[in-house]
């Protein structure tokens, strides 16, 4: 195991940049192996452990797999399973994509029920629904997801709750569906969109992705392809939030601002400067900023994978702070965390009240999830003294080279081994 040592207190300057998007690429590995044609390149895949596991999850399915500096070659044509049951299913959540993936090319699917991180009740009913009124026959067995159809046929789909997976998944089944799929109430996120665009590219017939209604005209066969990965809106968030939180001027590059819109906004009502070029943008900060409220929703607006790291900020902001999380029920476990540190912070159900501390002092901290990890390493480097994150196997999930990324930008801070967790 090991944990990252933070001495706290210095203010970030320099330039980043931000890697492929995980939350886009963990979709858009599974979605290659749809290609019965041809080889898939994929290139700005971030290094970090969620991809290396969807891939030696298809490596397992026989494909083919080369490995380049972040791009990585996918010749699914000599694939021979449909099944989907080994230790690295079961441990992330992103392996539910190879149900619409398998299902959309061979009609049959059987995956394990996916883990992922401890954020609350994540329920598959939503993909359930959609793979049904395609008409897939959907059982649960023995923690495995099973689904199988004669043919799939396109149909019109109100989905109940907007879910990121759910559109995803029931999109990837639909692609190689008959006829024409209409999906409604849909998630509009920017690696939605990525996905949508990944298969067009294979030769999918999609329209409408990031808006409302997604119309899918269903294709007899997708091919191999060269497609970028757009870069990581959450991973940028985190940095954005960080030079905000610890003073200084960060510029955060290889980004699409407009995907940081909501972001950015929060910050700039707290007082911090937000600065927008064509690909960048530059956050500079200097003394306490002010605290806000903030309510977590579906894109466009603020996202969940950002709320930790952002009530890490708000817990050193001036003033009361309101955070309502109205996506994941469980998203404040880290709370006790930053407690350890002196933040003063209620939490009651999906609501945090944040009153501001004018510093938080260094701790041992746990990452209890992913962005919780996050949260806890901004924790570290705006604290006063030592900061010790351990169980950061969490945080290598989703950001790659972090404790290097922020030595560019100045911080003190190290991965070394630990027996702890």
């Amino acid at each position: 195991m090991e944990k990252l040592v933070i001495n706290g207190g210095r203010k970030l300057f320099g330039k980043i940049d931000i890697s492929g998007a995980k939350n886009a690429a963990v979709a858009i590995l599974p979605a290659a192996i749809m290609a019965s044609q041809g080889v898939a390149v994929i290139d700005n895949i971030p290094e970090i452990e969620d991809v290396q596991c969807i891939e030696r999850i298809i490596e397992s399915l026989n494909c083919k797999i080369i490995k380049g500096k972040n791009s990585v070659s996918i010749d699914s044509t000599a694939i021979n399973s449909v099944c989907a049951n080994t230790d690295d299913v079961r441990r992330m959540r992103a392996s539910y994509y190879l149900i619409g993936a398998l299902l959309g090319r061979f009609k049959q699917a059987n995956v394990a029920l996916p883990g992922g991180c401890s954020i609350g009740v994540r329920p598959i009913d939503q993909h359930i629904k959609g793979f049904e009124a395609l008409g897939a026959h959907v059982t649960i067995e023995h923690g495995v997801v099973s689904a199988k159809a004669e043919k799939l046929v396109g149909a019109n789909i109100f989905f109940d709750v907007v879910s990121v997976g759910a559109t995803i998944n029931v999109m990837l089944a639909a692609a190689l569906a008959e006829g024409t799929t209409v999906l409604e109430n849909v998630a509009k996120e920017p690696h939605v969109v990525d996905v949508a665009n990944f298969l067009n590219t294979m030769g999918a017939n999609i329209k409408g992705a990031g808006t409302d209604v997604i119309r899918i005209v269903g294709v007899k066969e997708l091919k191999g392809c060269n497609y970028s990965v757009i870069p990581d809106q959450i991973e940028a968030g985190t940095y954005m939030i960080a030079a905000a939180a610890c003073g200084g001027e960060v510029e955060v590059g290889n980004i699409i601002p407009k995907h940081m819109e909501s972001i950015s906004a929060k910050l700039m009502e707290m007082g911090a400067e937000v600065i927008e070029n064509e690909d960048s943008i530059i956050v500079r900060a200097n003394g306490r900023l002010k605290g806000v409220n903030v309510k977590t929703l579906p894109y466009p607006g603020f996202p969940t994978d950002v709320q930790q790291p952002m009530t890490t900020l708000l817990s050193v902001s001036h003033g009361r702070s309101i955070v309502n999380e109205s996506i994941w029920e469980s998203r404040f476990k880290f709370v006790d965390e930053l407690k350890k540190m002196g933040a003063n912070i209620k939490v009651e159900g999906r609501t945090a009240i944040i009153d501001g501390v004018s510093q938080l002092t260094g701790a041992v901290l746990k990452a209890t999830d992913l962005r919780a990890g996050a949260a806890m390493v901004i924790a570290g480097l705006m604290a006063e003294g030592v900061t010790e994150v351990t169980c950061i196997d969490h945080v290598d999930r989703g950001y790659p080279h972090i404790e290097e990324k922020f030595k560019m930008l100045g911080a003190d801070i190290r991965r070394v081994k630990t027996e702890d967790c």
